[in-house]
């Protein structure tokens, strides 16, 4: 059966940074090909991309992921009904929630450090809030929404209003149509309802350095501001670990899943194949251009893909890890690693791909440099902007009842 696949490859030299750290502080790291690589995880480069969406998508196409969703809930109800007071939305909020997604709402406790729990009744009411992290799309927050008003117009006890089957079935349906494309790309799991859980159309892998890495520490003083001349010495000392890497980035985007997610629940012929053509382009575009946020402030780790391929498959996603299972090392003094691994890269892909009658449908390739070089027979040469919407045009083209 023909699939619509899509891998994306990148080559990226990080300079001394941390941007995914462990338990310890130190950056992540794995034993690959029998040396230590750095690592960062898929989860850190996921959610750099979903944050990427924000710029790349219409707010009413993303989802938010929190604990927080009565609040999220309460909010969308009182744009619909400004005139409800947060303490009165709370109840059908919260039982709307548990109803949708089965999870447990609660108002959750906290610390006043205080004598004895008569300090608690002093502070700001809490709004309930779920036991782990609900990820649900604009469309279905709106929805809930708007069932919410219904039932608080009826002057409904929550309890009451949610129990009646016909409302807790659409509660369900809510939340099981109408996925964000971030929803679409990146999956939910909700541990108490698995029926509205949603397969990841996309999949994401760790990066790991082309290269064997060394660990460092970074040994830094902070200065006192008030302190005179006769009080020297720092305010503050300290260390922080870090390393320096060239990646391999991989991630696959299952099109036809995708477009599944998209159109989940929906008649035929509601949704049109731009949504698909949109993720695509936005998945693309976002992971190739964010970057994880630890420690930025500290390193300034700012640093674009040396090197891009994007490849459109009708079979199964394969990556090129393997060419960088023997760790790359400099051809010559003071070369870098962008090169040895660009060689690597070039040798590798056509082999497999040869050897496994695993040929792409369409290639296309982002390099800078001179470095990047030997990629230059794997496809034409194409900036983003250009690769995107070529991607983005295939889809549109491969997925024609969508388009």
């Amino acid at each position: 059966m023909s699939r619509t696949i899509l891998d994306v490859h990148i080559l990226q030299t990080v300079p001394p940074s941390n941007i995914n750290r462990d338990d310890t502080g130190a950056p992540k790291s794995a034993v690959y090909g029998g040396v230590r690589r750095s690592r960062v995880s898929s989860q850190a480069w996921k959610r750099a991309t979903r944050k990427a969406f924000d710029d790349l998508l219409d707010p009413a196409e993303l989802g938010v992921r929190t604990k927080k969703v009565v609040d999220a809930l309460t909010t969308r109800i009182a744009a619909l009904e400004p005139s409800l007071a947060t303490e009165q939305v709370w109840p059908m909020a919260a039982e709307l929630v548990q109803a949708a997604t089965g999870a447990k709402i609660e108002t959750p406790t906290r610390k006043s450090g205080g004598k004895d729990a008569k300090d608690d009744e002093a502070l700001d009411p809490q709004a309930p809030q779920s036991s782990y992290l609900l990820f649900l799309s604009s469309h279905q927050l709106d929805g809930l929404a708007h069932l919410a008003v219904e039932g608080i117009g009826k002057g409904a006890e929550p309890k009451v209003f949610v129990k009646d089957k016909d409302i807790k079935a659409r509660a369900k349906r809510i939340a099981s149509t109408r996925h964000s494309v971030d929803i679409a790309l990146f999956g939910r799991m909700v541990a108490d309802a698995s029926d509205i859980n949603v397969d990841a159309a996309a999949q994401v892998a760790h990066a790991l350095s082309v290269h064997a890495v060394d660990m460092e520490s970074d040994y830094f003083t902070a200065v006192d501001d008030q302190n005179t001349s006769a009080e020297p010495g720092a305010g503050m000392i300290g260390t922080v670990d870090f390393n320096s890497a060239t990646l391999y980035r991989y991630a696959a985007v299952d099109v036809d899943l995708l477009a599944r997610n998209l159109d989940a629940g929906l008649a035929d012929g509601e949704r049109s194949g731009e949504p698909v053509r949109r993720a695509v382009e936005a998945f693309i575009e976002g992971f190739a251009m964010s970057m994880p946020t630890g420690k930025a402030n500290t390193f300034g780790n700012h640093t674009l893909p040396d090197a891009v391929i994007v490849k459109l498959r009708s079979s199964r996603p394969v990556s090129f890890v393997g060419a960088f299972e023997k760790p790359v090392v400099q051809q010559e003094t003071g070369d870098g690693h962008v090169r040895a691994a660009c060689k690597a890269l070039a040798d590798h892909v056509p082999a497999v791909e040869k050897a496994f009658g695993a040929t792409a449908d369409r290639t296309w390739i982002l390099r800078v440099g001179e470095d990047t070089s030997d990629l230059a027979p794997l496809g034409t040469p194409v900036d983003l902007g250009p690769l995107v919407t070529e991607v983005g045009e295939a889809i549109a083209e491969r997925l024609g009842k969508w388009a």
